[in-house]
């Protein structure tokens, strides 16, 4: 429908074209002079208009030494501390006027020093707590110009506030400019005069025409043959409607090479026009969105094949956002703090012809040439998967060095790695749990095609990728947020058709998504299949699925009650998912209701097993009382094997932390102790890795990595310091007793991957507080059991296995054979103590580490089929060593491997494939001490 032009112009009320945020007194200070600041709340982004509250600043100075614009230097405020010296006052007779007085100079009130150049005062205003700010349009900082003296001609527009206005038709314009001289004084429209006088002072109303059309207003001043310059641009804004080309859906679509399509949902929203690097940041009629029902579009061609292209848009005069499903952002605050080799040719931020957030198209840009597109993940019972935080896993913390990492990871074992939240969020040292656009990558961790060529190298080595997603929730420089803004009580406005203006359960943080509203769907599912189609992620883990509810829980926390909407939306999602791909992994961290995990589990989804799991195991593992019940899905009346379990994550405590700092101890025997406390997590791994189910590491786990979750920049512990980085110990793989740790969590895993044992449904957990005996019967061909004994206690203990049958038993980590006469044995077991009895004979693993000759070890994980494995020694000290393979005969079978290390963990890939049989690995240090090692290839 069309609007009529008077509904047209009343729909335009929201325009503001009176005044600017800020100005000051004298209009152009100079570094040394005292300056008053004067604060129009109602402008801008309006948050503190009509308040009824203290107002207070938060400032900082622009100077020859900052990086960027948003660079701020000399801050002299904290924000959200209520101090009287930085609020402002109010300026009598005037509603939302407040003024501040920046005294005795600006110099002296920055604590500017010594050669250095102010340039700007940066400000922001807020109120006492912060939970409310004014800012400038779109969210973007201010900023008050100094000069360096103030006898050379300056300009400045007092009104109207912005450089780029929307206008209706007839709308009147206010135009109030100043020069620093007297001087001749002059406005132009497009290059016409529109009027003239003499001084220091021009004010004049402009009458925006009756058809839509693009001006360009100059206010120039003259002294001396000397001009200054200021202008804006303004447009009159008229009621654009066109069909949108069948198949149009919100977001980029490439027409082209040359050729783009943007679509921007905006239900109840009047017009929105489209700048940016092809309009060189102007307005301009000739891109006015037409608008099809909700949805704004246009079509832009001519744009360069391979080159990114900046844009914005600008909705109902005052909203300037970007895409909600851009692909890539420029952050003008945050980008600076992008290195060259984390993001090479990052495109520069438009410094002084936009503010905000800006989108990045990239139309004619090579496709990636993906390797491994036949990859298969493992399945849901086989599934290992290892958390990481790309930030606190590597020091470069970008995907280029990740690459470098992968043999760590696939020497281990996992079957998939999922990332923390990688896609764009507030700031860059974060978790990623505030999100900003669900669909853009976040260049802080590197480029797309990085990011790809991870993924498509993990494919290639047998390792799924799992996306974390933030649904639940946005910051506030969301697109969909700014849309429908409510500034003076900062949140979402009650007519979002996408959020919630508060959260209606106790769980959320930052604000609520509206999942019951079909558009909030449609937003997520594409989102969902850009990841899938554009970087061919295996699986989503969703955080706090449990918030995506409507039901006011009116602070009773009856969010975990069951609610069957949830149910329904969270299957659409996971339908979505496995449209595009049926094996697509689907993880919830839900922690809800015990039948609606039930029933997400039975519709083939997966769900975290959350602090009970972790908490039984570090209790156990300190020595303390604990029973491993909540591990098996069975416990929890689940049909299907799909309980994640973990015994750390990001969320939860580190185990070897608790150890050593709390650990229990009896006699010469405490778990404080960091052999005794990496052991008792060698002993928790053994039952945590072998329970059937999927199960997840978190990063450094498989080291003992012994820092809080709490640990500060500073080393103290504080919960404060939950998400601030933490040190990065690679340094961990060079400690003999880590790396062996390392080495028997990677033995149980291809276990746990190798063996169909453990996947069975048929398995017991015979307990109590400290003895532990875990039995899996094999229901495949195999026709292996298990039986793995712990003993938790820091005494010893009697355990009774109970034996299965009777008969040769032949314990993993030793390989000593038992022969078990009766099942009702028992067995002395010393504090700490472990062991896992197979029925079939199996290859002894590296991490025993079988010590021969002074010191000198020699190990080879996983058992040879062929292909590439690992050889793994430990001396005493550096020394040049060669290993050599031959065959039953002593013939060598490979080239000879040199090199000088003490403790080494490295690839051995013949050159040709290995024939089934017995194979000698021999290792010679320093061309005398030799050590060989029996090969047994399948």
């Amino acid at each position: 429908m069309k609007l009529t032009s008077t509904l047209f112009a009343l729909l335009f009320s929201v325009v503001a074209l009176t005044a600017q945020v800020v100005y000051s007194d004298p209009a152009f200070p100079t570094a040394t002079d005292a300056v008053t600041i004067f604060f129009n709340a109602s402008e801008g982004t309006g948050g503190l208009e009509n308040c009824n509250c203290d107002v207070y600043l938060h400032t900082g100075v622009i100077t020859n030494q900052s990086t960027s614009g948003s660079d701020w230097q000399n801050v002299q405020t904290v924000w959200g501390q209520a101090n009287d010296a930085w609020k402002l006052t109010p300026v009598p007779g005037e509603d939302n006027l407040y003024s501040y007085e920046i005294t005795p100079s600006i110099n002296e009130y920055y604590g500017v020093g010594d050669n250095v150049t102010v340039e700007q005062i940066a400000l922001v205003f807020r109120n006492a707590d912060g939970t409310a700010e004014g800012k400038d349009t779109g969210g973007a900082d201010i900023y008050i110009d100094v000069v360096a003296s103030s006898t050379v001609l300056q300009t400045v527009l007092t009104s109207p506030g912005g450089q780029n206005l929307v206008v209706a038709p007839g709308e009147e314009i206010e135009v109030i400019a100043n020069s620093s001289l007297d001087a001749t004084l002059s406005l132009f429209d497009n290059g016409t005069l529109l009027t003239s006088t003499t001084g220091t002072t021009l004010e004049y109303t402009i009458t925006a025409p009756n058809d839509a059309s693009t001006h360009l207003i100059e206010f120039t001043a003259e002294a001396d043959g000397v001009t200054s310059t200021k202008s804006f641009q303004y447009v009159v804004a008229t009621d654009v409607t066109g069909s949108a080309p069948a198949g149009t859906e919100p977001g980029i679509t490439y027409l082209s090479d040359t050729e783009v399509r943007f679509a921007l949902l905006a239900p109840q929203k009047t017009t929105a026009f489209l700048l940016g690097d092809f309009t060189n940041w102007n307005l301009s009629t000739d891109f006015q969105m037409q608008r099809d029902g909700d949805l704004f579009w246009i079509d832009v061609d001519g744009l360069t094949a391979g080159e990114y292209a900046g844009f914005q848009y600008l909705v109902d005069g005052d909203i300037l956002i970007t895409d909600p499903y851009a692909e890539l952002i420029l952050d003008q605050g945050n980008d600076p703090f992008i290195s060259e080799e984390t993001f090479p040719n990052l495109p520069d931020y438009p410094e002084g012809q936009t503010t905000g957030r800006v989108g990045l198209i990239r139309p004619g840009f090579a496709e990636f040439d993906w390797q491994n597109d036949d990859f298969e993940p493992a399945k849901k019972t086989d599934l290992v998967i290892y958390e990481l935080l790309m930030r606190d896993f590597i020091d470069a913390h970008n995907y280029q060095t990740l690459l470098d990492t992968l043999d760590y990871l696939e020497r281990l074992g996992v079957n998939a790695v999922e990332f923390m939240p990688v896609n764009e969020f507030s700031g860059n040292i974060s978790w990623g749990y505030n999100p900003t656009y669900h669909a853009a990558l976040d260049k802080y961790y590197g480029d797309p095609e990085s990011f790809k060529t991870v993924i498509d190298e993990l494919h290639g080595r047998g390792m799924a990728v799992i996306l974390d997603v933030v649904f639940n929730h946005a910051h506030e420089d969301n697109p969909y947020a700014m849309l429908y803004w409510d500034a003076a009580n900062f949140r979402p406005a009650a007519n979002s058709p996408f959020m919630n203006p508060t959260a209606p359960h106790n769980f959320s943080v930052f604000f609520d998504y509206n999942h019951e509203a079909a558009v909030t769907r449609d937003y997520f599912k594409r989102v969902l299949r850009y990841w899938i189609d554009e970087y061919h992620v295996d699986g989503f883990r969703f955080d706090l699925s449990k918030g995506l509810t409507q039901n006011d829980d009116g602070g009773s926390f009856d969010a975990f009650a069951y609610d069957a909407d949830r149910i329904a939306i969270l299957k659409e999602y996971a339908d979505q998912i496995w449209e595009l791909d049926p094996d697509n992994y689907v993880i919830m961290e839900h922690f809800a209701a015990n039948n609606e995990e039930i029933e997400l589990t039975d519709y083939g989804m997966m769900v975290w097993g959350g602090f009970g799991p972790h908490d039984s195991y570090l209790e156990a593992s300190m020595g303390y009382p604990s029973n491993f019940n909540s591990s098996d899905y069975r416990d929890r009346d689940f049909n299907e094997p799909h309980l994640i379990v973990y015994a750390e994550s990001h969320d939860e405590e580190r185990m070897m932390y608790k150890n050593q700092q709390f650990g229990n101890s009896s006699g010469d025997y405490n778990v404080k102790e960091k052999a005794t406390a990496l052991e008792r997590v060698a002993l928790t791994h053994n039952f945590f890795l072998t329970i059937p189910g999927p199960k997840m590491l978190w990063q450094f786990q498989e080291l003992g990595y012994d820092l809080s979750i709490n640990y500060c920049p500073n080393g103290t512990i504080d919960e404060s310091c939950r998400t601030a980085p933490k040190p990065i110990l690679w340094g961990f793989v060079n400690d003999p007793l880590r790396a062996q740790l390392y080495l028997r969590t990677a033995a149980l895993i291809n276990l746990r991957t190798e063996f169909e044992v453990f996947e069975t449904t048929d398995f017991e957990l015979d307990q109590d507080d400290q003895r532990k005996v875990l039995r899996l019967f094999d229901q495949s061909d195999e026709d292996m059991d298990v039986v793995v004994m712990g003993n938790f206690d820091v005494t010893p203990r009697t355990l009774i296995p109970e034996f299965p049958s009777l008969g040769v038993w032949y314990e993993f980590w030793s390989g000593e054979e038992l022969i078990v006469n009766a099942g009702d044995m028992n067995m002395n077991f010393e504090p700490g103590e472990f062991r896992l009895y197979t029925t079939e004979p199996l290859e002894q693993p590296v991490a025993t580490r079988e010590v021969v000759d002074a010191g000198l070890a020699l190990s080879v994980f996983p058992n040879p089929n062929g292909g590439r494995f690992t050889v793994s020694y430990e001396l005493e000290a550096a020394a040049p060593v060669t290993l050599e393979l031959f065959d039953a005969l002593g013939r060598a079978v490979a080239a000879p491997l040199e090199q000088t290390a003490a403790l080494g963990v490295v690839d051995f890939a013949p050159e040709a494939q290995l024939a089934p049989g017995l194979y000698v690995l021999k290792l010679t240090v320093d061309g005398q001490r030799t050590v060989a090692r029996r090969v047994l290839v399948r």
